[in-house]
């Protein structure tokens, strides 16, 4: 699951036209609206579907069950393909695209130093103790990123397995698992005949056709602010996937200092830049939610050049003193317009 989200859905209220579907998965929470048709099942066959296709996702993808495919890869020894399903490999696949196009800065392998830093799924970070953190030391530091590169993991599609070329090599898929996740209940209902709805995840968001009354979904982005909720902007959403990684939410302090639970793999160390988020719109949600992360770690500058250079509808908000600086692609700004204020004081 995608931890780093903070962009919102408005909040769900069902009707009889749009039914509401909700429940827990991957760690975190999914709402589902979408408008009723005459031939569409109804709401509890349609729940059961989504439960199915989520429990199958978890199975696969999971990082904190011990039975899961990743978790059994996570345990297997170096140098022999383990095989998974289709869609973990297809996963794998699509994160390692990134991290090549990205020169590293999505790398699935980088659990140990999540880990390191107090960030991992089962540590206290969730309910921010920040009493409890301290830096990790130079030497467990170096220990653990000497277990990180995704250039040691090989995935293969055709009898689909994995590799790891290095003893201690694991894979961690939330980045990105929960947009796969998205697609697959969005395939869902384009089965069942649904054309028209919104499907959220975590704060990852997956939308089609309209409501009810013809008006596009809209899908709020906050400012990136510690210690408070604003609203940036809202954005119609239509036929698209949107997911947004943030700085603000999950943080440690420690003497005055505080580290981000956004771990730049070039480093091993928790980025310190301005950008304080970045939201990727794109057609399919693995794309947006695989995308959102590695820009952010990339940085105002360089996750910008990045985004530009793969024709990326991004937006990157940072934190500039007392104020917040926003910067749109061109491939945002032809889909939402050029509208939007690119400075607002905190």
């Amino acid at each position: 699951m995608h931890t780093i989200l903070i962009a919102l859905v408005a909040v769900m209220n069902g009707s009889d036209a749009e039914p509401v579907l909700r429940g827990a998965t991957m760690g975190t929470t999914y709402h589902i609206k979408y408008v009723a048709n005459p031939g569409a099942p109804n709401s509890a066959d349609l729940q059961v579907e989504v439960t199915r296709v989520l429990a199958e996702v978890d199975r696969q993808m999971s990082t904190y069950r011990p039975d899961s495919e990743l978790s059994q890869f996570n345990r297997a020894p170096a140098g022999a393909w383990f095989p998974v399903s289709t869609a973990t490999a297809e996963v794998v696949a699509a994160a390692a695209d990134i991290s090549d196009k990205t020169n590293g800065a999505l790398d699935v392998t980088v659990g140990p130093l999540v880990r390191l830093w107090h960030f991992g799924p089962q540590d206290a970070a969730a309910s921010n103790k920040k009493s409890v953190f301290e830096p990790p030391t130079e030497a467990s530091l170096r220990a653990a990123r000497q277990r990180v590169g995704y250039r040691h993991l090989e995935v293969q599609a055709n009898a689909p397995a994995l590799r790891k070329q290095l003893y201690g090599i694991e894979v961690d898929l939330s980045s990105i698992a929960s947009g796969f996740a998205i697609d697959r209940l969005a395939e869902t209902f384009a089965e069942r005949g649904i054309d028209d709805y919104m499907i959220e995840i975590g704060g990852e968001v997956r939308a089609s056709g309209a409501h009810a009354d013809g008006k596009p979904w809209r899908v709020a982005i906050e400012r990136p602010i510690v210690g408070r909720r604003e609203l940036q902007m809202a954005v119609p959403l239509v036929n698209a996937a949107i997911a947004t990684a943030g700085s603000n939410r999950k943080f440690f302090e420690y003497a005055g200092r505080r580290y981000s639970h956004i771990i730049d793999p070039a480093t091993g160390r928790p980025v310190e830049h301005a950008l304080g988020s970045v939201t990727v719109v794109a057609e399919s949600c693995i794309a947006a939610d695989g995308w959102d992360t590695p820009l952010l770690v990339l940085g105002p500058e360089r996750g910008f050049e990045c985004a530009e250079r793969n024709e990326l509808a991004a937006l990157f908000i940072s934190n500039e003193d007392k104020s917040v600086a926003v910067r749109a692609t061109s491939a945002w700004r032809r889909r939402f317009g050029d509208s939007q204020p690119q400075r607002r004081e905190q």
